[in-house]
């Protein structure tokens, strides 16, 4: 199982350099790339200098993150995902990243689960049609938020084995999988090929519904049953990267350094009992 950071876990006042030199110093393999970092880094750099670290580097791209609110979105709104699309996936392609986290939209009224996921469908394949002309696949992110349209594994396993296509995935984090109340047998069901991205967290103690980002701990320190997600992975025979994200403000004040090394421990520490790591 590869080690991937994911920028979230400092994204208030770290940058994608300074992540890339730590994860690197750290030895983690591969890092999730926030859209609105690589933005930033390309008013100081160019697309060629990134290129050239990951050239040199053990570090490697694995994914980009995210183009959010992907559904019910009106003709301006679905324009702007089609333009950063197309961004992502140019970028991608001198990089080697082939891989983009997408998001289902929230607060969307009272569609039924039938609508959303014929939306969802709807928007997968179009984004899909294009991503592939570049080798790129999408990994589709459900949030265990009430107010998300798409929050459950469940709910997201349906859609994206009911579209069967081999360039959308989804992305399983297992805040959001304990955040909504999602069930293990599901992921006990699932193909593990159909798992793109696997991101892991933990959570403080709360009801179902009632935890946001803000209640994120890192991994083995809450109440998230990663023993159950880990051990139902390896039966289903996923084992190919493992991304800490984290969105606690409280790990945001800490210094970059130190967040990027305990990230590193703390993964490595849960994931390990089940996995190979590296």
């Amino acid at each position: 199982m590869k080690i991937c950071f994911n920028q979230a876990t400092t994204m208030k006042k770290s940058t994608l350099e300074k992540d890339l030199e730590l994860c690197e110093k750290y030895g983690y393999d591969l890092i999730e790339i926030r859209l609105d970092q690589l933005e930033n880094y390309l008013k100081r750099h160019t697309v060629d200098e990134l290129a050239a670290f990951f050239h040199k580097s053990k570090i490697k791209p694995y994914a980009f993150n995210a183009l959010e609110f992907i559904t019910f979105r009106d003709a301006a709104g679905y324009q702007e995902i089609k333009k950063n699309l197309r961004f992502l996936c140019e970028t991608g392609e001198k990089i080697h990243c082939k891989k983009i986290v997408v998001v289902p939209t929230f607060d969307v009224g009272n569609y039924t689960k039938d609508r959303i996921k014929e939306e969802s469908m709807r928007a997968l394949n179009d984004l899909a049609d294009f991503a592939e002309q570049y080798g790129v696949k999408l990994a589709y992110e459900f949030v265990g938020y009430p107010n998300c349209s798409v929050n459950t594994f469940g709910q997201t396993y349906d859609i994206i084995k009911t579209l069967n296509r081999d360039s959308v995935g989804m992305v399983l984090d297992c805040f959001h999988f304990h955040a909504m109340g999602s069930k293990i047998e599901d992921l006990q069901q699932a193909d593990g090929q159909k798992i793109f991205i696997f991101h892991i967290d933990d959570a403080e103690d709360l009801p179902v519904g009632a935890l946001r980002d803000s209640n994120r701990l890192w991994p083995g320190e809450g109440a998230v049953d990663l023993n159950a997600v880990l051990g139902t992975l390896k039966k289903i025979g996923y084992s190919e990267m493992v991304s800490v994200e984290l969105f606690r403000p409280e790990y945001w004040d800490w210094d970059i350094e130190q967040t990027i090394k305990v990230g590193k421990e703390k993964t490595e520490s849960v994931v390990g009992k089940y996995f190979a790591i590296g």
